[in-house]
C-alpha cells in the first residue's frame, strides 16, 4: 500500500510543492540549509571534472550558504545554484530537480523528508519504419494458415 502512495503522481506533486515551499521560506528567513539528494538527477554546467564528479556518492548533500546561498534559486520545478568544487574550487551553476531532493537539512536536523518516487512517463516517439511494416506483412502472408484473416 505504501509503495503504491509514494509511487503516485499527486503524491509527488504535493511532495515537491511542500519542498518548494520549505526552501522558498528558507530563503526568505536568510537561513542556510542543506538538501540531500540523488546524484543522478542533478546536472552541473559546466560538467565536473572527473576526478571531481567521480568523488559523489549516489545521494550527495549540498550545503547552501555564503555565495552558494546567495545564488540560488528555484526555476521552474529546481533549484539552481552555483558552487565549487575541489581543492580548485572549480566552479559549476548545479541544477537538482525538486523531487530528487530527498532531505532539507537545517542544524544537522531534517526539516523534510521527500519519499515521492515517482517517475515522469517518458514519451518515446517511435519514428515509423515502413521497411519493417512491408516485412511483417510479407511475413504474415508467407504462411498459407493466414489467409483466413484477409477480407476478399
Amino acid at each position: 500500500m505504501l509503495d503504491n502512495l509514494i509511487e503516485d503522481r499527486d503524491f509527488a506533486k504535493i511532495m515537491q510543492k511542500n519542498i518548494e515551499n520549505l526552501i522558498i521560506l528558507l530563503f526568505e528567513k536568510d537561513q542556510n540549509f542543506g538538501v540531500l539528494c540523488k546524484i543522478e538527477h542533478i546536472s552541473f554546467e559546466p560538467p565536473l571534472p572527473k576526478s571531481i564528479s567521480s568523488e559523489f556518492r549516489p545521494m550527495t548533500l549540498f550545503f547552501l550558504a555564503g555565495y552558494t546561498f546567495d545564488t540560488a534559486s528555484i526555476v521552474d520545478d529546481k533549484i539552481v545554484f552555483e558552487a565549487g568544487f575541489g581543492a580548485d574550487n572549480f566552479g559549476s551553476i548545479v541544477t537538482v530537480p525538486l523531487l530528487s531532493i530527498m532531505q532539507i537539512i537545517v542544524d544537522e536536523t531534517p526539516l523534510l523528508i521527500n519519499l515521492a518516487d515517482y517517475k515522469k512517463e517518458n514519451k518515446i516517439i517511435q519514428k515509423v519504419d515502413n521497411g519493417g511494416v512491408e516485412n511483417s506483412m510479407a511475413s504474415f502472408l508467407s504462411n498459407p494458415e493466414n489467409s483466413k484473416f484477409l477480407k476478399k
